[in-house]
């Protein structure tokens, strides 16, 4: 169960890590489109799990591999925008969200 707080925190983080993926995206992840789908935070605001989806035309592990090598400069990018509103800026932890993939295989399974 998590608390008002987690939720207010959690919001915030996504919309602010969506702001800086998508801006970033032309220099680091090479124009692949990525989109931060869910962010759970741990109930003492010190560890985010950032679940992520990748639209490109099949790098996905490579895209995902330059996200995690770049955690600290997008965690300080967080930082600076989050200044004001949060005390501690939480760990990033990112996964990749496959849960479009999932729903897609589903959905083949079914119309055949």
């Amino acid at each position: 169960m998590t608390s008002s707080r987690q939720d207010k925190v959690s919001r915030l983080i996504q919309k602010d890590l969506s702001d800086i993926l998508q801006k970033e995206s032309l220099t680091l992840f090479k124009r692949a489109l990525v989109s931060v789908t869910t962010v759970r935070i741990s109930s003492d605001l010190s560890l985010a799990k950032v679940y992520v989806s990748i639209f490109s035309t099949n790098k996905d592990v490579d895209t995902f591999a330059l996200i995690n090598k770049n955690k600290k400069s997008i965690r300080y990018k967080l930082g600076q925008r989050v200044k004001n509103q949060l005390r501690i800026v939480p760990e990033l932890s990112f996964y990749l969200d496959d849960s479009l993939d999932y729903i897609e295989n589903i959905e083949g399974l079914l119309n055949s």
